[in-house]
């Protein structure tokens, strides 16, 4: 039997970062929501957690699973869902780009904390500072949408 222990920080924001996920309840259903789903689909998702327009996912990767395949499954189901169920107004759709790191064991609880507590943290900061700081430091170049 392989063993595999791959972490990954995953970070996705809804389409042109439209707040569609704007309190505090709708957060809870859709990452609640997320998370079953993993679990369904034999995905290990550790850590969830987000703000009004983006989702942070901390998952360890299965010896079979690609980063492109979580995320494609994370975030076409969960779409699917929220329209489906209404959970908001209007029809809800992710970016359809994500980033994505990968994390030292060492470093699990720094990530855990960061992603769970992204509320207080973005009372700071804003998705657009969070999203300059992530490409500076790991020497991202951002292509915007309508380039």
């Amino acid at each position: 039997m392989s063993w595999v222990r791959v972490w990954i920080h995953i970070v996705f924001s809804t389409k042109i970062r439209e707040p569609f996920l704007s309190t505090k309840e709708i957060r809870q259903q859709v990452f609640q929501h997320i998370k079953q789903n993993a679990e369904e689909k034999d995905i290990w998702l550790d850590s969830i957690g987000g703000y009004s327009n983006h989702a942070h996912c901390l998952v360890s990767l299965g010896r079979e699973q690609t980063i492109s395949k979580i995320a494609q499954l994370i975030k076409g189901e969960s779409s699917f869902w929220i329209n489906k169920n209404k959970i908001i107004k209007h029809k809800f759709i992710w970016q359809d780009d994500y980033w994505a790191v990968s994390v030292s064991e060492s470093h699990l609880q720094n990530v855990r904390n960061y992603i769970y507590g992204q509320e207080e943290h973005h009372r700071k900061k804003t998705f657009t500072e969070e999203i300059d700081v992530f490409t500076e430091k790991y020497g991202w170049q951002l292509i915007k949408e309508n380039e």
